[in-house]
């Protein structure tokens, strides 16, 4: 029986290991809300980088799929204005703290940066406040 945890702990291994091997070859902090603005609106060079790097995140579905011959089951509760309306809030939160979780908690913190230390202290107090908001209300 294979232990439960095996396969997250295998994803963020690898995802610790794609942005320190992006952090080195390429001297880019793998953010997503930084690649995705940078593949809209960055220089031309850039855009090309930065669709490669939004691709590539596109493929680990796949990477998976052939890894574990299945998806795993995931069940989303939210209705759809809700889980729309926690999408626009994410994105204007990530604008707001020059990045997202993935710049700031897995790069920043690793950097030691007190910005991102900064950033990740707002985004989990922010979290834990709604969904103690979100169940004192009945939300789900």
């Amino acid at each position: 029986m294979e232990p439960h945890y095996l396969q997250s702990l295998i994803g963020g291994a690898l995802i610790g290991l794609s942005a320190g091997a992006y952090l080195l070859l390429d001297g880019r902090i793998a953010g997503v809300s930084g690649a995705l603005s940078g593949a809209l609106a960055g220089a031309r060079a850039d855009r090309t980088r930065n669709f490669a790097f939004l691709a590539g995140l596109l493929c680990g579905p796949l990477l998976y799929l052939l890894a574990f011959g299945g998806f795993p089951r995931v069940l989303i509760e939210g209705s759809t204005p809700l889980l729309a309306l926690a999408g626009v809030l994410v994105g204007f939160g990530a604008r707001l703290g020059a990045g997202c979780t993935s710049g700031h908690g897995v790069c920043g913190l690793a950097r030691l940066s007190p910005r991102s230390l900064a950033a990740v202290g707002a985004f989990m107090a922010s979290a834990i406040a709604t969904v103690a908001l979100m169940n004192l209300a009945g939300i789900k």
